[in-house]
């Protein structure tokens, strides 16, 4: 594990950043970061269901493990097609052991088996 004295370190010798560049994060590693990540192969997905049919595509997504943000604006205005759209959603993750939700207007949430949607709302403390 790199300590802060490391990290410290390595930007004040000859590779000091100048005023205003930065410095990629993304691109630093971390021994022990391996180790967190062992086998984690689960993103987070942004779909668009133009029609009830792009519905089968989003399906294999959640049985691999990711997390889906499904926008179904285009089919909003058909409320058959959002009702079959739920109920398949509700099926695939009861079979993953995962969840669904909506999280605002024309989005939900569908996530794989050990993720679970939390339903209550984080507001600022005053």
């Amino acid at each position: 594990m790199m300590n802060k004295k490391g990290i410290l370190r390595r930007h004040h010798g000859s590779d000091t950043l100048e005023e205003g560049s930065f410095l990629d994060l993304g691109t630093m590693g971390f021994e022990d970061e391996a180790d967190n990540f062992a086998g984690a192969h689960a993103s987070i997905k942004m779909a668009e269901i133009l029609r009830f049919e792009d519905l089968h595509h989003v399906s294999k997504l959640a049985y691999q493990g990711d997390v889906i943000i499904i926008d179904y604006t285009s089919i909003a205005n058909d409320p058959m097609a959002v009702r079959r759209m739920s109920v398949d959603l509700k099926n695939v993750a009861k079979d993953t052991g995962g969840d669904v939700a909506g999280i605002a207007k024309n989005l939900i949430c569908l996530t794989p088996g050990g993720i679970r949607i939390d339903r209550q709302k984080l507001r600022p403390t005053f």
